[in-house]
């Protein structure tokens, strides 16, 4: 008989609690060439998403494929370093267990972050973007199947999906570090293939700032078990037929590279203060 998908996660929990005795409070997700964050986290244990029963690995360049769980500032935090996307061939479903496994390890608010297409005309490569909403035009649905109501209700609301308490906190901290900070709705297409340029101005169209391959499934299971969530973007990449340039994963990487120092001298101070909310 095969197993829920909550006592899934009820085990993987166990395992990851038998090798840490930290408790977090506040969940990350490092999406592309953003992994090197989690390397400051203090007194930290590594687990290798491979250790982790039922946990999906990634296969992408950029995504280390470890769960590592430590303290910023005092405050206990747990990151993911690196995801895995629907476009590997795992369901929506399952893309999204590793962030439904950090939501019932106990954190009460999950960051996530991605590297993303710029759209709207003032996003360039380099550019942070606080996300204050999404569009899924990827067809696909995590929530999609058998309800268990242990894990949230069939029908969750997503009106502040991203919350709007935790965004203006991060906002409040990027004008105090002098970080520029842009803010945006961004777009979840399934990918793997970038966007046709034809693709890029109905986006535009209807109000898309950024786009990706990611993300939203996480957002979607951790409003679905009743956590905040704030989300920030890398702007990677101009969108098709906006930049001049082919699009390619190494560009990504790339510029997340470059815009490192920028990305973690936010999250190193916006973190520990998300950790301070009740």
């Amino acid at each position: 008989m095969s197993l829920s998908l909550y006592d899934q996660m009820q085990q993987t929990v166990e395992v990851i609690r038998q090798k840490t005795s930290i408790a977090p409070k506040v969940g990350i997700i490092l999406g592309s060439g953003l992994g090197a964050f989690a390397d400051s986290l203090e007194g930290r244990t590594v687990i290798p998403y491979g250790e982790l029963p039922h946990f999906p690995t990634s296969s992408v360049p950029g995504h280390a494929g470890r769960l590592v769980v430590g303290t910023l500032q005092g405050a206990p935090i747990v990151a993911m370093q690196g995801r895995v996307h629907m476009y590997e061939g795992y369901p929506p479903a399952q893309a999204a267990f590793p962030a439904r496994v950090l939501c019932a390890l106990g954190i009460r608010s999950l960051v996530v972050t991605n590297a993303a297409g710029g759209i709207r005309a003032d996003l360039a490569p380099g550019d942070l973007m606080a996300i204050s909403d999404h569009i899924n035009l990827s067809g696909a649905h995590p929530l999609t199947g058998h309800n268990d109501d242990r894990l949230g209700p069939r029908f969750p609301d997503m009106s502040t999906a991203y919350d709007p308490a935790l965004l203006k906190l991060l906002q409040t901290t990027a004008d105090r570090l002098k970080v520029p900070l842009k803010e945006g709705v961004y777009v979840w297409l399934s990918g793997p293939s970038y966007e046709t340029p034809a693709e890029i101005r109905f986006l535009r169209t209807v109000g898309v700032d950024a786009v990706g391959m990611s993300t939203v499934p996480e957002v979607i299971v951790a409003s679905h078990m009743g956590v905040r969530v704030a989300g920030i973007s890398c702007i990677t990449n101009l969108a098709a037929g906006i930049g001049r340039k082919p699009l390619s994963h190494s560009e990504v990487a790339q510029t997340a590279d470059r815009a490192r120092d920028r990305f973690t001298s936010l999250l190193t101070h916006f973190l520990p203060a998300v950790a301070e909310q009740p």
